[in-house]
């Protein structure tokens, strides 16, 4: 990211980074007083600083995005466990092996999507995805072999996720807070698609799903990838029956089965009024 001219008579903070370095090197100096606060790791890491990691989280891939003309996307939500059919060996279930066709449907669709978007010169429809392996790595590889950009949102866990090969590296974010990743999300989300996955792609899910219910966010096409899958995992049914969501929250989302059937449902959404 390059440094916007000045606007302003006073020094810059490049510029008094680099005096630091050439004051005499002394007890005072060396002491963490005299750090500049902003370039004090120790201080930044502070508990009482964590507003200001929240606020620094939200704006770097906020003005990373501006800066890149990126006005809006399609989120893609699903298992890392699910591997490509060339890789369904691997699967550590059977179950697992099976869903590997998801794997291709997420980068058709993909592919499809960000040939749209080239059309608008990459900044709608952009590509966005948790970055990892899986379903992640199906969506950005469809953009990829599509030629255009795709965003990949990483989270630091305790057993390193590394982003994909496929991620374009300047789009590809890290965050520690899951809060401030699932905002980028679904700030400039146009469409959500959800394939099958684990705990974090269940929690991704009802949460998009409660701010759309409760009005915090506009309804967009919201699509379940495989029937079969969410109506054994979730009965969704029961739900309405019961009274715990209205039978008209079932229309919320649809299911599909292919990346074409995704693509024409997209298409052919109204917003409710």
């Amino acid at each position: 990211m390059k440094d916007e001219p000045r606007s302003h008579p006073f020094r810059d903070s490049t510029q008094d980074i680099d005096a630091v370095k050439r004051i005499p090197d002394t007890p005072q100096t060396r002491a963490p007083a005299y750090r500049l606060a902003f370039t004090d790791n120790d201080f930044m890491k502070r508990e009482e600083l964590r507003p200001v990691r929240l606020q620094l989280e939200l704006l770097k891939p906020q003005m990373i995005m501006d800066e890149r003309g990126i006005e809006s996307t399609i989120v893609l939500f699903g298992g890392a466990r699910i591997p490509a059919p060339e890789r369904r060996d691997t699967a550590r279930t059977k179950a697992l092996a099976e869903l590997s066709h998801y794997y291709d449907e997420a980068r058709r669709f993909s592919r499809i999507m960000t040939e749209r978007s080239l059309e608008t010169y990459g900044r709608e429809n952009v590509i966005v995805t948790g970055g990892g392996p899986g379903v992640m790595e199906a969506g950005n590889r469809g953009a990829d072999e599509a030629g255009g950009q795709s965003i990949g949102l990483n989270i630091v866990l305790p057993h390193e996720q590394a982003p994909n090969s496929y991620v374009t590296p300047d789009l590809s974010f890290n965050f520690h807070y899951f809060g401030i990743r699932k905002m980028h999300f679904l700030m400039r989300a146009k469409a959500i698609c959800v394939f099958p996955g684990g705990f974090g792609t269940m929690d991704e899910l009802f949460e998009s799903l409660t701010l759309i219910q409760t009005k915090r966010m506009k309804a967009i096409p919201f699509l379940l990838f495989g029937r079969e899958w969410w109506e054994k995992v979730i009965n969704w049914q029961h739900l309405a029956e019961a009274g715990v969501i209205s039978p008209e929250d079932l229309k919320l989302f649809a299911m599909v089965e292919t990346a074409e059937e995704a693509v024409s449902v997209i298409d052919g959404w109204q917003e409710p009024c």
